[in-house]
């Protein structure tokens, strides 16, 4: 696997034959792929996981730490799980054997379960990849910190012709002052139920300065910067990307559903949920299967919010 960008280099991953040998070989796991895949993945490894293996979600969504969690504790122990905010390094696959890196990030928002590991999840990272960790407390706050979701929303929203004919456009040139005006609104509705919850997460702002390395600014004029200095990657191609299988189901939803629960309502969420679904003739809110495990609709906040600090108690 070569790569180009921020990152250089020549790298030869090694490919286990199976789960059992994947767990076998391994104290940390890391679960990177995206997330509508997460709940299967985590049901083919829970029942090879023992207590010396450690499990890093890079990056976390739709409350798949607290998923993993119920399958060990139904096993009767827990192992540190430790949810990533985002990903450390932005960057498309350009083949079947190479990358382009374009970014890797100043700082990681993490959080731990059961937080009482705290420690011991922030200094695995730090030893794997460095001192770019900012422990954030509870699960809660890193729900609410993968920007991902609302950031991907509003630019498939004002790109998406482009995307659906298959265009070859440049992501942050067309963040245009409209768009990042959208991306801010929704940037507002996720503070404001963060803040609800006596939570501390970065804003857009925030997330633009440290993981592209550009000056504060109107979220626009941030992407333009980052156009301007040659940092910015394509958009997706594909109407069928991520941006919207991806991050609607097991991004929105989510952000929406917590707004509900104290009281928040993430009107601009709500709308792109609804916005995408008429869109691609699909019921998104329905396709998130981590979401209808955990049972959320039957869980108040006090619940969900114990399980984000403790994890799942493990089954005597």
């Amino acid at each position: 696997m070569a790569a180009q960008g921020a990152i250089e280099g020549s790298f030869q991953p090694s490919i286990a034959v199976n789960v059992q040998v994947l767990a076998d070989g391994a104290e940390v796991l890391v679960v990177a792929l995206p997330a509508n895949g997460h709940k299967a993945v985590l049901d083919a490894v829970a029942p090879h996981i023992t207590p010396k293996h450690a499990v890093i979600f890079s990056s976390h969504t739709s409350f798949g730490a607290l998923y993993l969690s119920s399958l060990l504790a139904m096993r009767g122990f827990s192992v540190p799980i430790v949810a990533w905010g985002t990903t450390i390094v932005t960057g498309r696959q350009t083949s079947p054997t190479s990358v382009q890196v374009n970014t890797v990030r100043k700082q990681i928002d993490i959080a731990t379960i059961p937080a009482s590991r705290w420690q011991s999840g922030l200094s695995l990272c730090q030893a794997l990849f460095g001192d770019r960790f900012l422990d954030r407390g509870s699960l809660m706050a890193i729900a609410l910190s993968n920007l991902n979701p609302q950031n991907h929303m509003g630019i498939a929203l004002g790109n998406m012709t482009r995307m659906e004919r298959e265009e070859a456009w440049i992501q942050s040139q067309n963040v245009t002052p409209n768009v990042g005006r959208l991306l801010e609104q929704l940037d507002q509705e996720r503070v404001a139920i963060a803040e609800r919850l006596g939570l501390d997460v970065r804003t857009i702002f925030e997330h633009f300065h440290l993981s592209y390395h550009v000056p504060m600014g109107s979220i626009s004029e941030m992407n333009q910067e980052i156009y301007r200095a040659g940092r910015a990657g394509n958009g997706p191609m594909t109407a069928a990307s991520r941006y919207v299988t991806e991050d609607v189901p097991f991004g929105l939803v989510v952000t929406a559903k917590i707004g509900r629960l104290v009281g928040c309502p993430a009107i601009l969420h709500e709308a792109g949920i609804q916005i995408f679904s008429a869109m691609y003739g699909r019921n998104f809110e329905a396709e998130n299967d981590l979401l209808a495990a955990l049972d959320l609709e039957r869980m108040d906040l006090g619940d969900l919010q114990d399980l984000c600090r403790d994890g799942f108690a493990a089954a005597a």
